[in-house]
């Protein structure tokens, strides 16, 4: 009887860990499948460009530094990625050429600088600066978020609430006055239709919303849709400014650093026009390109342009009088961080007593509408 325990156990544990193999290898495969379509955020890559470049600059091997990242790499699509570009400059592969195989990965920013480093033989160092700049840029990007996340997540909080009071609260006030033989006043009136109208068409209002938000998404997503919305943001009050100094401080800054870096002006600009995400940007990165191409410079096209400022137009001018396009404009992107923090901070604190007012007053009218009947009915008794 012991004996057959054993086998039995013994074939249990086998199962099990045949099932749990299975799993594994069965990850291990969508890991692989999700490899080429993934987006790797902006602050993984950051640690890993970071910590490549001490790797390198302490003397280790490319290889060996990557065999090193695979293996503290908790993403496991991120592991996966590095595993093979590993693999692909163990077997002669360029490190740049392997890297964009995985253009989700690695942005055509990245590549483009890993490419310089290899034809300057100083790896490490553009590394250093590429890590410096996604550093800036995952800083930027949580300002901004840090700045319109708080009033978007309050506003939406209170639309809840609102219609939370319209589709619940209220049909209880009204089955309550419904009792009434006095008129209810036009406030009240006004919300007991208001609640009716939604508890009657509330999934068709839904349905509308997200039809309306994914019309909305589909024209954005187009070409001529993605400029009337850059130029709707422009016109919003402060929004519109603080995303102004946003594209513009990113320009200067990969602008910069693709120069100091040694990547050809042209391919610079293509790069840059791609990484903006901003058609004035964009459309501005093509006739610079082009008047480059004429035989111009750079300042000719921006001091014609009436998106950039003229802190811009004139620092341009002199980085290309002095030979020092890079430096001025990595000065004209540390005045606009500056700005942009500023910015910020002046918004969050303009937004906090803004907020509250709406919420006092959109709140405070829903209940004075629904108890002015019962004022009514006591100032009526008490006369």
């Amino acid at each position: 009887m012991a004996t057959l325990n054993s086998k039995a156990n013994t074939t249990s544990t086998k199962k099990k860990k045949s099932f749990a193999e299975g799993q594994r290898l069965a990850k291990q495969k969508s890991y692989e499948k999700q490899a080429k379509r993934k987006k790797i955020k902006l602050m993984e890559l950051t640690i890993f460009t970071q910590q490549l470049a001490a790797m390198l600059e302490a003397g280790l091997p490319l290889v060996g530094a990557l065999e090193a990242l695979e293996e503290q790499t908790e993403n496991p699509v991120f592991q996966i990625i590095i595993r093979n570009v590993k693999n692909d400059v163990s077997a002669g592969r360029a490190f740049s050429e392997a890297c964009s195989s995985y253009p989700r990965a690695f942005p055509n920013l990245f590549v483009s600088m890993v490419e310089a480093g290899e034809a300057s033989g100083s790896l490490a160092e553009i590394l250093e600066k590429t890590s410096s700049y996604f550093e800036e840029t995952v800083k930027l990007i949580k300002q901004v978020k840090g700045a319109l996340v708080y009033p978007a997540v309050v506003i939406s909080l209170a639309i809840i609430l609102v219609n939370v009071l319209l589709v619940f609260v209220i049909p209880v006030f009204a089955d309550m006055f419904s009792d009434f033989d006095a008129e209810l006043p036009k406030p009240t009136q006004f919300l007991i239709g208001l609640s009716n109208f939604l508890k009657s068409y509330i999934l068709l209002i839904i349905a509308g919303i997200a039809g309306a938000v994914w019309l909305i998404k589909r024209f954005v997503a187009t070409p001529k849709g993605k400029k009337a919305s850059d130029k709707f943001i422009l016109k919003i009050p402060v929004i519109g400014e603080l995303m102004r100094k946003v594209s513009l401080s990113r320009f200067c800054r990969t602008y910069a650093i693709l120069m100091r870096s040694g990547v050809p002006i042209l391919k610079t600009l293509d790069i840059v026009s791609a990484a903006a995400g901003n058609t004035f940007i964009q459309t501005a990165c093509k006739n610079i390109s082009r008047h480059i191409s004429e035989g111009g410079q750079v300042s000719d096209v921006v001091a014609n342009d009436p998106y950039f400022p003229p802190m811009v137009k004139h620092m341009s001018r002199a980085g290309e009088q002095t030979g020092n396009v890079d430096g001025m404009l990595v000065k004209v992107a540390d005045f606009y961080d500056a700005e942009v923090d500023t910015l910020v901070k002046a918004l969050t604190s303009l937004m906090e007593p803004l907020l509250i007012t709406f919420l006092g007053v959109v709140i405070g009218g829903i209940v004075m509408a629904m108890f002015l009947p019962i004022f009514q009915l006591s100032s009526v008794a008490g006369g």
